[in-house]
């Protein structure tokens, strides 16, 4: 624990697992509609990243996205599945989710997803050739949020600074979804 949480009167750690661990993912992504889809590139160079827009986050807690097959994140996860996802939903809402991602062309799961909007990248429709989904299953992440809203908050830190106590209504931990489904690609 770090001198800043230790400092503080109310407990401000908590990790979610299973069902809330999904709830969570839900709940940001919800408010952010499109994250930060992080790769790693082959070579040893940083991660490239790229928003992208959430088309569902499932029962199992996967995140679904549209995507080119020949985009460079699709080639990228061939090489390397493992990707990290960043999402700032309200003010207060941030989530880091890794992940393994498959690259999939699941006809039932395209037909379910698909929205007119999605035509802008995929101008001939669901049947684009170029038209393929990912799945990123969670293996691990983080949250950071406020226990009462950003109102109650802002009048705790203000009550802090005029006491001098740590006054935080933040909210933070680690997110588990249990037993994520292996992916697997498929033609």
């Amino acid at each position: 624990m770090n001198s800043i949480d230790a400092n503080q009167p109310e407990k401000n750690y908590q990790d979610v697992r299973g069902e809330d661990a999904v709830k969570k993912i839900r709940e940001v992504v919800k408010h952010a509609n499109s994250g930060f889809f992080c790769t790693q590139p082959a070579g040893s160079g940083p991660e490239a990243a790229r928003p992208m827009y959430v088309q569902q986050v499932d029962d199992d807690g996967n995140l679904w996205f549209f995507s080119a097959t020949d985009s460079h994140k699709n080639q990228e996860i061939a090489a390397n599945p493992f990707v990290r996802l960043y999402f700032q939903g309200s003010n207060s809402e941030f989530l880091l989710v890794d992940g393994r991602a498959a690259v999939l062309h699941d006809r039932a799961k395209i037909d379910e997803l698909w929205g007119p909007m999605v035509r802008v990248w995929f101008t001939q429709g669901k049947d684009d050739p170029r038209l393929s989904l990912i799945r990123v299953s969670p293996t691990g992440g983080y949250y950071w949020d406020t226990k009462h809203g950003m109102a109650v908050a802002g009048v705790k830190m203000v009550i802090g600074m005029m006491t001098g106590n740590t006054l935080d209504d933040g909210i933070q931990g680690r997110v588990a979804v249990q037993a994520p489904t292996p992916p697997s690609a498929t033609t």
